[in-house]
């Protein structure tokens, strides 16, 4: 199936995406529709699991998660975790690094809840938190990082892309730069992995649930830990798992597998993961770039027909290496829910966001399989 097949032939597109047959799904930066080949997937498993045991169906594609996540992020299947939520994956690496004394950590205070709160609790250890200053919403440029670290400065975690503004920062520039003066690198991918090339040549960690634009279930999310850094890197969870215990009994060492599974403590989510397979072997077949282009093409120009609508576009003007699909509109001082209810009610779903001082946003966030004239509505509704 190719991106030109989905888009030319509506009956394949309403086959493939169901929820176009009902709506017009503009809300992938929250929670996205599972396709139907992923859905069947998943049902084909827990039927499978009604006839025995249900983990020896499933098992043996867990190398296949792994295998395909590597294929995504460009790294090797050893370095791929299957923990779960982005929040659990980026705790495990806030609460398994061991800081020093007079250390700092440099994060985004308006970064999505997941990626601020695992680093906040570190002042607890007496970690020094430091709050990234920027020019506007999610606004992160190489050169914002490059002043606010220092020689204690012992990581850097920022979100591939911001979840209002739709800005994406430059991970190869910010991560050569922090490499280069031993600094961590963690990245929240959720916004990027499945929507555009997300690779981690330049980074140390990176966590990404599949439930937004690798369209799969909630809480099967996959976590980067970088080879050389496992050893030093000590998960805050034990288990069956994740520590080694031949024949199912207990040893009197702890000793943690010697590739990223230590960070898998227990039984996997094997609905879960099996969705996310189904799902990443659809991205990887249509193909990442391809995706990118299209949604770059979208982006080009939706957002300006929502401004020639009297509408403020954030990031309206960013570079195309900033520019995400998500679109987000507003009007100073206005509440925008009624009208975020009038879009629904026509059957047009996108997300309703707010910032700090209480600015309401509605944010659009389209996917490949979003053809214009579902855009050309959105501006008509308008």
């Amino acid at each position: 199936m190719t991106l030109n097949e989905i888009l030319s032939n509506e009956e394949l597109r309403r086959n493939e995406f169901p929820v176009a047959r009902e709506k017009i799904f503009l809300a992938h930066a929250g929670v996205c529709p599972l396709p139907k080949r992923v859905a069947d997937a998943i049902s084909k498993c827990a039927n499978e699991g009604t006839l025995g045991d249900q983990e020896a169906f499933m098992i043996n594609r867990l190398d296949d998660a792994r295998k395909l996540s590597a294929q995504l992020l460009n790294c090797s299947a050893e370095e791929i975790a299957l923990v779960g939520p982005t929040s659990l994956a980026l705790s495990f690496i806030a609460a398994g690094l061991n800081f020093r004394k007079g250390d700092n950590i440099l994060i985004y205070h308006d970064d999505y809840p997941s990626n601020v709160y695992p680093w906040m609790a570190l002042a607890a250890q007496g970690v020094q938190v430091r709050l990234l200053n920027t020019r506007g919403l999610g606004v992160i440029r190489p050169v914002d990082v490059m002043g606010q670290v220092d020689e204690n400065t012992r990581l850097v975690a920022l979100a591939s892309c911001h979840f209002v503004s739709g800005y994406r920062i430059e991970i190869e520039k910010i991560g050569k730069f922090l490499r280069e003066r031993e600094i961590l690198f963690c990245v929240d991918g959720i916004q990027t992995v499945g929507a555009f090339p997300t690779t981690v040549e330049h980074v140390d960690f990176l966590a990404a649930d599949a439930h937004k634009w690798l369209l799969g279930p909630c809480a099967a999310g996959i976590l980067f830990v970088r080879r050389d850094l496992q050893e030093k890197l000590n998960p805050p969870i034990y288990g069956w798992h994740n520590v080694k215990s031949p024949n199912f009994v207990a040893q009197e060492k702890i000793e943690f597998r010697n590739d990223a599974r230590k960070f898998e403590a227990g039984t996997h989510n094997l609905l879960g993961l099996t969705g996310l397979i189904a799902a990443m072997e659809m991205i990887l077949e249509i193909g990442v770039e391809n995706i990118a282009a299209e949604l770059a093409r979208k982006r080009a120009w939706f957002a300006p027909a929502l401004a020639a609508k009297g509408f403020s576009v954030l990031n309206l003007d960013a570079k195309p290496e900033n520019a995400s699909s998500i679109t987000t509109i507003f009007q100073p001082g206005k509440d925008l829910t009624a009208l975020h209810k009038k879009l629904a009610d026509a059957g047009i779903v996108a997300s309703l966001r707010a910032d700090r001082k209480g600015q309401n946003y509605i944010r659009f966030s389209p996917h490949f399989y979003n053809t214009d004239a579902e855009l050309q509505r959105v501006i008509e509704a308008l």
